[in-house]
């Protein structure tokens, strides 16, 4: 299972990016939500735990889904994984580190159609893994921006870019709008230099950058960041609220919001 492979990928690119992190760095303080990078990797980690718990222990997983259910309405997102997850520092970057490297050596024989428990519908273990890598690369990006590390992109966002795709109802659902009929064409440019379309040709048109495309979708740039050519209604609409992710309908980030610090 490819997925699999990015998703080491995916987590050693970004562990590579904490290796000047030290002491009290880890306390830094992060562009998304005032997130630390501690809570970055205990957020990481959790969900690294509870994708393979799915798949090792069903009963298990579901029990503890429900405990950080009841621990999110009592306490809050933050305070629960932050209370689940204490390990800080190395020792969370070990820990992960160790976690990561196992599924991804674990689940790339896996068939990708198994279906596994979620926190919403079942899913396929291709579904469960690409959603790993999704956050991984999201979460990364407030990581690369702090340290004022530019990250070095490869072909593999195209599984990124593909939820955005797949996620086109998502986003206007979770806003409470009516589905457009059409998704707006997407012509993208990958970091290899590749060109990867999606939809039919229309007056509703996407070009550019492929990781853009998926930093709008992950909401960890503003479209006005980007270079993006959006053109027509729909697709002026649809960046305006795309969301590649799980959970209630989010705000993107304000243009100038999300950037590399300098």
């Amino acid at each position: 299972m490819e997925q699999a492979t990015d998703f080491l990928a995916e987590s050693e690119a970004l562990n590579a990016a904490f290796d000047g992190v030290s002491g009290d760095q880890w306390g830094t303080v992060t562009q998304f939500k005032g997130w630390t990078l501690n809570d970055v990797l205990v957020h990481l980690h959790f969900w690294n735990q509870m994708a393979d718990l799915s798949l090792m222990d069903e009963a298990a997983f579901q029990a503890r889904l429900a405990e950080t259910f009841a621990g999110i309405g009592k306490n809050g997102f933050r305070a629960t994984e932050n209370s689940m997850i204490t390990l800080r520092g190395e020792e969370l970057r070990a820990a992960w580190q160790e976690l990561y490297r196992d599924i991804g050596a674990r689940w790339v024989d896996l068939d990708p159609k198994q279906r596994v428990k979620w926190a919403g519908p079942d899913m396929s273990v291709r579904s469960s893994i690409t959603a790993r890598q999704m956050e991984t690369w999201a979460h990364g990006q407030e990581v690369f921006d702090v340290l004022g590390l530019q990250r070095d992109e490869k072909d593999r966002v195209k599984n990124i870019v593909v939820l955005g795709v797949n996620t086109f109802g998502w986003a206007y659902k979770v806003n409470g709008r009516d589905v457009p009929s059409v998704m707006p064409r997407l012509e993208l440019t990958a970091p290899s230099g590749a060109i990867w379309e999606f939809g039919e040709p229309g007056d509703n048109k996407i070009s550019g950058s492929a990781v853009e495309f998926a930093q709008v979708s992950a909401q960890t740039r503003s479209v006005a960041d980007t270079d993006l050519q959006v053109q027509g209604p729909v697709a002026t609409e649809w960046m305006s609220i795309a969301q590649c992710f799980a959970g209630g309908a989010e705000a993107p980030p304000a243009k100038g919001a999300r950037h590399r610090a300098t």
